[in-house]
C-alpha cells in the first residue's frame, strides 16, 4: 500500500475526521479503521441505512451508460456491491476491475463475488485511488461508492480517475453529502453522533471507527464543492442527484 500522498509538501496536514494529521498518518489510520470493521462491514451498512444503500447503488448503476463488452473500474470497492452490478451490465464479454487500497476489504469483496458466481469478467487489484496503476484511457466507466471521503488526497484521486477514462467515459461518485431537506440536518446529527457510535460498539465492537465515519462525512465537500473539484480535475458536465434528502448524493462527470 502507498502510505504517502503524492506531492504533499513537508509538514502538510489533512483531515482525519475532526483531527488534523499528516497525510501518511491519515492513510494508516483509515487502513486501521477498515481492518477493524471489515468483518461486520456489510451488516453495519444494512443497519445504518435500513437497507437503503442497496437502492442508492442500484440508482447509481442506471447512470453508468455501460454496454455489454465494455470495461469498468470500481475504486474503493469494499465488499463489491457496486462491482457485482457493474459485472452484470458489461456481461461475459466485458471486464470489471475491482480495486481497493485495503487488503482485508479487497479479500472479502473477492470472496463475496466468487461466492455469487462472478469470476470470468471480474479481476481484483489492490490499488491507491490517488495513483491508479492502469494505462490511460482504459475504462468506459469509473465508480467510487462511499470511498472518496476516506482518500487522503481527493484531488489527486479525481485526476487519476480522469486519466484512466476513455473519451466519452464517465465517473460516478456515490457519497454521503449535505442534507437539503428542511429540518433534516439536526435529526441527522443526532443519529450520526449519538446513535451511530453506539451501534458500532454493539455490532462491530468499535465505536471510534463509526465516530470517525460521522466526522468524515461532515468534513467531506458538499454537493457544489465536489462538482467544482471534479471540474478542476478535468471532468465536464458535472452534475449531481440528491438521494435521501441530500444525505447521499450521486455526482456524475464526463471525460471528453
Amino acid at each position: 500500500m502507498n502510505s504517502q500522498t503524492p506531492g504533499s509538501p513537508p509538514g502538510a496536514t489533512v483531515d482525519f475526521g475532526y483531527q488534523q494529521v499528516s497525510p501518511a498518518e491519515k492513510t494508516a489510520r483509515v487502513r486501521g479503521v477498515f481492518d477493524s470493521v471489515a468483518g461486520r462491514y456489510d451488516l453495519m451498512n444494512d443497519l445504518m441505512s435500513g437497507g437503503l444503500h442497496r437502492l442508492w447503488k442500484r440508482f447509481a448503476l442506471t447512470q453508468t451508460g455501460l454496454r455489454p463488452g465494455q470495461r469498468a473500474l470500481d475504486v474503493a470497492a469494499g465488499t463489491g456491491d457496486l462491482s457485482a452490478l457493474l459485472a452484470r451490465q458489461v456481461g461475459p464479454a466485458g471486464l470489471v476491475v475491482v480495486s481497493d487500497i485495503n487488503r482485508e476489504m479487497l479479500a472479502r469483496g473477492r470472496d463475496r463475488l466468487i461466492d455469487r458466481g462472478f469470476t470470468g469478467n471480474v479481476t481484483f487489484v489492490q490499488a491507491n485511488a490517488e495513483c491508479l496503476p492502469f494505462a490511460d484511457a482504459s475504462f468506459d466507466c469509473v465508480t467510487i461508492g462511499f470511498g472518496l471521503r476516506n482518500v487522503t488526497d481527493k484531488d489527486a484521486a479525481l485526476r487519476s480517475m480522469r486519466r484512466v477514462l476513455r473519451p466519452g467515459g464517465r465517473l460516478l461518485v456515490l457519497e454521503f453529502s449535505r442534507p437539503q431537506a428542511p429540518g433534516l440536518e439536526p435529526l441527522y446529527d443526532v443519529y450520526s453522533f449519538r446513535l451511530l457510535p453506539r451501534l458500532g460498539a454493539l455490532v462491530a465492537g468499535d465505536a471510534p471507527s463509526y465516530r470517525y465515519l460521522a466526522e468524515s462525512i461532515r468534513r467531506h465537500p458538499d454537493q457544489p464543492a465536489l462538482a467544482a473539484m471534479m471540474q478542476a480535475a478535468g471532468f465536464e458536465d458535472c452534475r449531481w442527484h440528491n438521494l435521501a434528502g441530500g444525505i447521499v448524493a450521486l455526482h456524475r462527470g464526463f471525460a471528453y
